[in-house]
């Protein structure tokens, strides 16, 4: 899916949390979602949870898009619990990087959208995300600034 007929444009945090600061592949990623007319929020790595959710609110994304290339995935599920409690469950949360395959089913279940792998193509990052905002704005009432 090509993200020039998705109006406005999708609003995607990209970011790392916890101690991992190795943010090539993030960056990377920022490029692609940015070439493909995404509205991309870039931080820094050693995010904490907390600076997650103020920027999530703060910039209104909707979609996340964290990088763990360490251990530092084993924070999501409670990143994705926060968001519950903070009333953020229509903002999709995606994860790239070394995820073993025995935590991948642990990222799932607490609510993450799509994990993508090394070796992960522009197209079908750029797809995903498309496919997943697209669905995400159909599923409710979508309003810029709300």
């Amino acid at each position: 899916m090509n993200n020039q007929f998705i109006t406005p444009p999708v609003r995607i945090l990209v970011t790392k949390i916890g101690l991992d600061g190795h943010d090539r592949g993030s960056r990377i990623v920022a490029s692609y979602l940015r070439d493909a007319g995404m509205e991309v929020i870039y931080t820094p790595p050693w995010q904490s949870i907390d600076a997650v959710l103020s920027m999530t609110i703060q910039e209104d994304v909707e979609i996340i898009g964290l990088s763990s290339l360490a251990t530092d995935h084993l924070l999501i599920p409670e990143l994705m619990q926060r968001m519950r409690d903070e009333g953020l469950d229509e903002v999709g949360v995606i994860v790239g990087g070394i995820v073993p395959d025995n935590e991948r089913t642990m990222l799932l279940e607490a609510g993450v959208n799509y994990i993508f792998g090394p070796g992960a193509t522009r197209d079908d990052i750029v797809s995903h995300v498309s496919t997943l905002a697209t669905n995400s704005r159909s599923a409710s009432v979508y309003l810029p600034g709300d």
